[in-house]
């Protein structure tokens, strides 16, 4: 019963959900062992399905982030480059008061939102941190804050129409679903906008440094599944190691021909200095 209930799963979610209900239900049972109400553990030849689906690793090409912004209003244009350019989950990106700006360059994460509430700490160890932010988006921010009806300290930096946090479900159903349609996007969340800033600072920076910028504890993580490849740059990568086998073949040869140039000359000075003697 329980391999067919994972079974069912793998048709309807995605293999992160089905790795980790399976997860789940293993715990389930190993706490009622240890409570002894089974003797044995039902999951204990429970496997992963095989056909799991795919995992999504689409990213957008920067006419696409470009088309997104320029089709936003003013909150949510600002909004969404913030999380463009700071790569923030949309649990910090919606807790953000405007006591996590300190007017300047740094904007500081102490909070997130999960599940409609608001708590004191975020997905991973270092994902409480202080961001920099570029003088640009700063004077965004700054103007964005004159605008606003309410500039206390505890006030969200982006609040919904009653003055709380956005709900992000809510906002991906009411705002990034109908820009998607209008553009012609076939999926945007934030997880893709997050994928993407990884997956374009490739020719911006190191891993370390983008896993850095996404607070990640492991870099394998940021590589293996944020970071996806860029035909562009493959094609780039491929041609230059031609370019330099291409090269290498000719300095190879020019090598070899003064090699032999400074042989033929070796070889004669022998017959010179003996003429000259």
């Amino acid at each position: 019963m329980l391999q067919t209930h994972v079974n069912d799963l793998a048709l309807r979610y995605s293999q992160d959900r089905v790795k980790q209900d399976r997860s789940y239900l293993k715990s389930i049972f190993d706490e009622a062992i240890e409570q002894e109400f089974l003797i044995k553990d039902p999951t204990r030849k429970l496997k992963i399905p095989k056909n799991l689906r795919p995992k999504d690793k689409r990213v957008l090409s920067w006419d696409q982030m470009w088309s997104i912004l320029a089709e936003t209003a003013r909150r949510d244009r600002l909004l969404l480059m913030l999380d463009m350019t700071e790569a923030l989950r949309p649990s910090e990106l919606f807790a953000l008061r405007w006591r996590s700006f300190d007017n300047q360059n740094t904007l500081s994460i102490t909070e997130t939102v999960y599940r409609r509430q608001i708590r004191p700490f975020g997905k991973t160890p270092g994902s409480l941190s202080k961001v920099h932010l570029p003088d640009g988006l700063a004077g965004e921010l700054r103007r964005w804050k004159l605008e606003c009806t309410d500039r206390s300290p505890e006030a969200f930096i982006f609040p919904n129409a009653d003055g709380g946090f956005i709900d992000t479900a809510n906002y991906r159903f009411r705002v990034l679903k109908p820009l998607a349609e209008r553009l012609g996007i076939e999926r945007l969340n934030f997880q893709i906008l997050r994928r993407t800033m990884a997956t374009l600072a490739q020719r911006m920076g190191s891993v370390k440094d983008i896993q850095a910028h996404l607070r990640h504890s492991r870099p394998d993580t940021t590589a293996h599944e944020y970071m996806q490849e860029l035909p562009d740059s493959v094609q780039e990568m491929v041609g230059s190691v031609y370019a330099k086998l291409a090269n290498g073949e000719g300095e190879r040869n020019c090598y070899n021909n003064q090699n032999s140039c400074w042989n033929r000359c070796y070889q004669m000075l022998p017959m010179i200095h003996g003429t000259r003697l």
